[in-house]
Parts: structure tokens; sequence; C-alpha cells
């Protein structure tokens, strides 16, 4: 993801870029969590899009891909074809990220005002100008030659009103995978996350978690 995004979305648009903050950089990294973000430093030009590896592993199970705003998008805005898939959701997210670069090169990314008009219309442009398809294409294209599966197969979109009604203030769940995985008690249900309250290691701790990576957390023996 990061390649592509350097490779088939920063060089096409840098001379754009760079016409309004001369000397911009981009870097892309891999984050161990699940955060996926731009991040823009005005004393050097750089721009920073984290990729998490717990949301590309998200992004592989119907149950948990759906609670991400890429899922939301794709069906509500009809981007490649309204079909939800492992590989239009992550080729999704790098249209995302860096549609945030681009509207924060404009200017019109404001705090409290980040998934504006503006920023879906340089998304929509992403889209319609055939930049995401190019993007998919060589997302699978590296994919292949790499050996990493992205399967392409379109899936139904989870209902988390149904999974939402399990849960319940007071609540103890677990989230998270292996050694990242993360014990709380639900505070609060929301419209489609759970505001949880981290417990043993994780106290002190309050997440926002997608109702689909929750588990009831089985009382120790």
């Amino acid at each position: 993801m990061c390649a592509v995004t350097r490779d088939h979305l920063w060089q096409p648009a840098k001379a754009w870029i760079r016409e309004r903050h001369p000397g911009s950089l981009l870097h892309c990294r891999v984050g161990s969590g699940q955060a996926t973000y731009h991040r823009f430093d005005a004393h050097t030009g750089q721009h920073l899009i984290t990729y998490g590896v717990r949301m590309i592993a998200a992004k592989h199970r119907p149950e948990t891909a759906s609670g991400w705003l890429s899922g939301r998008e794709i069906c509500k805005r009809g981007y490649f074809d309204g079909e939800l898939s492992t590989l239009n959701l992550l080729a999704h997210t790098c249209c995302h990220e860096f549609a945030h670069l681009l509207q924060q090169c404009a200017g019109q990314r404001y705090r409290g005002s980040v998934h504006n008009l503006h920023f879906y219309t340089i998304l929509d442009e992403l889209h319609e100008s055939g930049a995401a398809r190019t993007t998919r294409t060589a997302l699978a294209e590296l994919a292949g030659e790499q050996g990493v599966a992205l399967p392409d197969t379109p899936f139904a979109p989870v209902d988390t009103r149904q999974q939402l009604a399990r849960w319940q203030v007071g609540d103890t769940v677990r989230f998270g995978t292996g050694r990242r995985e993360l014990h709380g008690e639900i505070v609060r249900v929301n419209r489609k996350t759970c505001t949880v309250d981290g417990i043993g290691p994780s106290k002190g701790v309050r997440y926002r978690v997608p109702v689909q990576m929750l588990s009831p957390l089985t009382p120790p023996r």
C-alpha cells in the first residue's frame, strides 16, 4: 500500500502539490495498530500516511470490514461499483488517505471539519478520473508479485445493528489479536461502535471499538 501510494498517487500529483507547497515530501509507513491517517508537518513540509496493520487485517473479513468508513463510502458513493472486497477496501483506503493529503494542500482541511464537502469532491475525482482503478490494479499486481493474497471476491456488508444488540453497558469484552489483545468494560454503546474502558493491563485507557471487533471476555477459571 505504501509503494502504490507513492508510485501511483503521489508521483502524478507531485508537481501540483509542490507548486503550492515547494519542497513537500511524502513518507508512508505501516503502523502497529489499527490507526490509519494522514498528517502534515508544516515545518518540514512532510506528509505522513500511516496504514495500520490491524486495519489491514480487519479488512480481510466481512464481519470486521464493514464497520470502517471506507466500506460505507464504497457502498454509499458507488466506488468500485459499490462492491466490498478486501482488494477494493485497501485500494480505496489508499485513495481516502491521499485525498486528505490533497485536501491539506488545497487549504480545505479544518479542525472539526475533516470529511467535508471539499474532501469528498477530491475523493470522487480520484475515482472518476481513473486514479482509483489504477491504484487497485497496481495493488493487486504488486501483491501477486510478492505472494500476498488480496481477495477480490465481493462480500455483503454486515448489519451492525444486530451486532450492537448483543452488548450493553457493563459487559466485559476482548478485542485485538495475539499479543495485542486488550480487555475492557463497555461504558457506552454508540451507533456503530462501543466505548470501552480498559481493565487489567489496559486500565486507565479508553477505546472506541468497532462492534465487529468485540468478543465476550470469558472470566478466568
